[in-house]
């Protein structure tokens, strides 16, 4: 259940019109999903929100398209976001990913979490060799 209302008329209000335009043109779809629908209870939160998303997620990098979504479905896992978890397995499947890929992910996921909470209860202390600012300086 929401916390906020959803406005079956958001985009009467230009900002939030203008932002899902973005949306539409940036994604090349005339879908609107529920996180942006909600998010317009706010414009200013809207945009400023889809400005982020859009700079991370759609702009090239050096990152490709298919290995921002693969992170960003390992940090929904961890996060416990069953909403972006859902949205970005269906984003990331439509750049390519497989079932093979799928399942290779989460056994990293899996494997990870496992591993943080044992150092984690531990405490073990880093290594000086992963440490930069343990590294001697460039001569």
């Amino acid at each position: 259940m929401s916390t906020v209302k959803l406005l079956s008329d958001a985009e009467k209000d230009p900002r939030v019109k203008a932002v899902f335009d973005d949306i539409r043109a940036t994604r090349k779809s005339d879908f609107i999903n529920n996180f942006w629908l909600y998010l317009a209870f706010d414009p200013a939160l809207l945009k400023e929100t889809w400005e982020g998303v859009k700079s991370v997620m759609a702009q090239p990098s050096a990152l490709d398209p298919l290995t921002k979504e693969l992170i960003y479905i390992a940090v929904s896992i961890t996060n416990s976001c069953r909403y972006c978890v859902h949205s970005h397995t269906a984003a990331a499947r439509a750049k390519g990913m497989t079932d093979e890929i799928y399942a290779d992910l989460l056994r990293v996921v899996a494997t990870a979490g496992r591993t943080n909470q044992l150092l984690n209860g531990l405490q073990v202390p880093v290594d000086a060799v992963f440490d930069m600012e343990a590294q001697k300086p460039d001569a």
